[in-house]
């Protein structure tokens, strides 16, 4: 029986080049990898190279990642790359707008104005502060020499 349609089989899944992936989209080094999980850099720079390792090797990378097991598993860089695509701002039409437009739907909550009578306020109040502080230590000042020009 003849049919119009293939199936596609899902090639080899190569956990090392996964790794690998994963590990340089999130901005990692593979020493940075090595100390999370316990492993020297060599033996990381050789798991990449390898399709295939235990369970209990892939669980510890995965958590030196900071990811799950099955994403390693399944990541698929094609999907990755379409998924970014779609989802960054700006991208799609569901996306918040940066335009003009955007500014008119905003309303700030914060006078600036006040924000800055505020913060004059604050300065004076400090100055004041300071400048009694100096008065006090003046009159102190002089209240010593007064009493060593007695003495």
């Amino acid at each position: 029986m003849d049919t119009d349609f293939q199936t596609e089989e899902k090639p080899d899944i190569h956990l090392g080049k996964n790794v690998q992936r994963i590990r340089e989209i999130m901005g990692m080094k593979q020493s940075t990898l090595a100390a999370n999980t316990g492993y020297s850099q060599q033996y990381i720079s050789k798991l990449e190279q390898s399709d295939k390792f235990a369970d209990d090797i892939l669980n510890k990378v995965a958590e030196g990642l900071g990811v799950a097991p099955d994403l390693i598993r399944n990541f698929d860089e094609e999907k990755a790359i379409y998924n970014i695509q779609n989802n960054y701002e700006g991208s799609n039409s569901s996306a918040s707008n940066i335009g003009p437009a955007a500014y008119m739907n905003y309303r700030c909550t914060i006078n600036p104005i006040d924000k800055l009578i505020e913060m004059i306020d604050e300065n004076k109040r400090l100055y004041d502060a300071l400048l009694k502080a100096e008065r006090e230590k003046n009159a102190l000042l002089e209240q010593q020499i007064q009493q060593l020009r007695k003495a």
